[in-house]
């Protein structure tokens, strides 16, 4: 599964296409998103209602107890209505009986407050349970998402796994809070009706029940294309909330160039395409109230005239019809919940597919098993006949060899695309080799655990992620148990201290997620403090300077030879004069290492790094 682009041709000055003309080009194309056309899954829904369990012993006592109140309430009120109809009002005798009557109408009222009681107290608690089933699945998806490899956000927009944890697990809200307890009340209810119908009047009862198989079959039919129906409007609505994170993202680029016109439009094709998809997943749920009420009417038609038939033989009282009307009134209501909480399954069931479909992505980079925490490490790097293929059949690196020992500096030269950024990300094992064999202090990388390993190693990057908080929790991100000396002391090194204090709030200025108020410099420093704070043995540099300002530069290449010292550390440079004094340069070449030693032996030679020097000066 991945995340395709499809290019449009290019469109000549001046043009726009229509907002329909864009969205028959499908420019964005997520497999991941692909309709999941499988029969309904037991398995998936006995999985999934697997989270009330922890819940059930604490409160499905109480909340089955307001069940049978309720549903006993509402089942005796009709029985004592036929009785005050049958014997007060209208009795054999033609003698009404007041007394009775008043008895009966108190015994409805209070049957009406228990009921009213009982269905207070099982909404409360149905909703304390639901609320915490979906916190539980939540916190499980999101864990389970912090797990997963580099692979899978490669091929995944942002936000389509954000729906994952936002959306989906919302829609299942009002099955967890309503729909399960609603539905067994509702079955309680049915039986109990058909079981009192039975017993006043079985021919009766039988006959305004016919229709009921009917109502169930058509109904079945419609169940496959119901679910299959909500799930596109899930995965439109993955696709709108993929293409606003990227518009949002962008919002610099498009404005630069323009294009806000061409982003509203291809949005609103978008915003279209989710629009006819909810009204025809609607449409379908909403043929369930006719087929209900069709069904109702005919059970009504017959009740009242079969019914007639047997006043006038003698063999049922106008008090039984009523009451029959009365529990026909309340077996259809039931059977249309029933119907709406089945669609709403249905729904549910769509989500909880495409939920349970990241929760059962296994991580590709996890610990081995038997993996032992990595000790402290020296530094020692070795690569053996090292390959690796982000896709099968190509080949990012070839059988890569390379010796760092402890405490050395090693940088990393070559075109966009000669695997520089591959090697550091195979140190720190986000994604695993290929083939050959990678080792930190002679012991082999797959065979730690990933924490141990990950914990010893200091990133920064040259897209610099500032969180939402203060300065002081950024740059202790790198170290959570730091103190505030400690934080202050890291920024001083790197002198970031100096800016930090010319903000409105010094360290506890609050800065907005990637830190936009703040210039790529600032944030770069920021980065260089929280590396420096984690105070790793190996240190990766990938581009880290390549957003500072010369001025700038020169302080950090001081804040360098102190956060290096000591250190094993890769540079990944494309500005050379920042890798001069490395221990070693290697230079990459379609992920093979070409060249490599001192700066001063690379310019002796007549190589490629003499040729990316020369290349960089012209440009000067």
């Amino acid at each position: 599964m991945s995340h395709v682009t499809m290019k449009t041709k290019e469109e000549a000055p001046g043009s726009m296409k229509t907002g329909t003309e864009i969205s028959r080009q499908e420019r964005f194309v997520y497999k991941d998103d692909d309709v999941i056309d499988k029969p309904f899954d037991w398995r998936q829904f006995l999985r999934l209602f697997g989270y009330m369990k922890p819940y059930a012993r604490q409160m499905l006592p109480l909340v089955l107890l307001m069940m049978v109140l309720g549903t006993i309430t509402k089942l005796a009120v009709p029985f004592l209505t036929s009785q005050a109809i049958d014997k007060a009002i209208a009795p054999k005798t033609g003698i009404p009986n007041p007394a009775l009557l008043y008895l009966l109408t108190a015994g409805v009222i209070v049957l009406y407050i228990v009921q009213w009681v009982a269905g207070v107290y099982r909404i409360k608690y149905t909703n304390v349970i639901g609320q915490r089933v979906i916190y539980d699945l939540r916190s499980d998806l999101f864990k389970h998402i912090q797990k997963l490899s580099f692979n899978f956000f490669d091929k995944r927009p942002a936000g389509s796994v954000l729906v994952r944890v936002t959306n989906d697990i919302n829609s299942l809200q009002d099955l967890f809070t309503n729909g399960v307890v609603n539905s067994i009340i509702d079955c309680v209810q049915l039986a109990g009706i058909i079981v009192i119908l039975l017993a006043l009047n079985w021919k009766l009862g039988l006959a305004v029940m016919v229709t009921v198989p009917i109502m169930f079959f058509v109904s079945t039919k419609l169940r496959k294309t119901i679910r299959v129906a909500w799930q596109e409007v899930r995965i439109k609505n993955s696709r709108i909330n993929s293409h606003l994170n990227e518009s949002i993202q962008g919002i610099r680029v498009t404005q630069a160039y323009t294009q806000e016109l061409e982003n509203m439009s291809y949005f609103d094709a978008m915003n279209m395409d989710s629009k006819k998809s909810w009204d025809k997943a609607s449409a379908m749920n909403q043929s369930f109230g006719p087929i209900i009420e069709i069904t109702g009417g005919i059970g009504t038609l017959i009740l009242f005239w079969l019914g007639a038939h047997l006043i006038q033989t003698g063999n049922l009282t106008v008090g039984v019809l009523v009451a029959f009307s009365t529990y026909v009134s309340n077996f259809w209501d039931p059977i249309n919940r029933l119907g709406q909480t089945y669609n709403q399954l249905l729904v549910a069931m769509a989500s909880s597919e495409r939920i349970f479909e990241y929760l059962d992505e296994e991580p590709l980079v996890r610990d081995h098993p038997g993996a032992k925490p990595l000790p402290t490490i020296r530094g020692d790097i070795a690569f053996r006949k090292v390959y690796f293929e982000y896709e099968k059949g190509r080949a990012a690196l070839k059988g890569i060899d390379l010796d760092v020992k402890a405490g050395q500096s090693i940088a990393l030269v070559g075109h966009t695309g000669s695997g520089k950024s591959t090697i550091i990300n195979l140190i720190g094992r986000f994604y695993d080799i290929t083939g050959g064999l990678i080792t930190i202090d002679g012991q082999d990388i797959r065979e730690v655990t990933l924490s141990s390993l990950r914990s010893q190693i200091g990133i920064v990057l040259q897209d610099t992620f500032i969180f939402s908080g203060t300065i002081r929790d950024n740059i202790r991100f790198g170290r959570l148990d730091a103190t505030d000396k400690e934080v202050e002391e890291a920024a001083k090194a790197v002198d970031a201290h100096e800016f930090i204090m010319k903000l409105p709030d010094g360290y506890d200025t609050e800065v907005e997620e990637r830190g936009s108020a703040l210039s790529m410099g600032q944030r770069q420093l920021l980065s260089f403090a929280r590396a420096l704070l984690a105070d790793p043995r190996i240190l990766i540099l990938d581009e880290a300077t390549a957003s500072i300002d010369t001025e700038t530069e020169l302080k950090i290449q001081e804040a360098l030879k102190v956060l290096l010292k000591g250190r094993t550390s890769f540079i990944v440079a494309h500005r050379l004069s920042t890798i001069r004094h490395a221990d070693q340069i290697v230079v990459l070449d379609h992920g093979e290492i070409k060249e490599m030693g001192t700066h001063r032996e690379l310019t002796e030679r007549e190589g490629i790094y003499n040729g990316l020097i020369e290349a960089q000066f012209r440009f000067l």
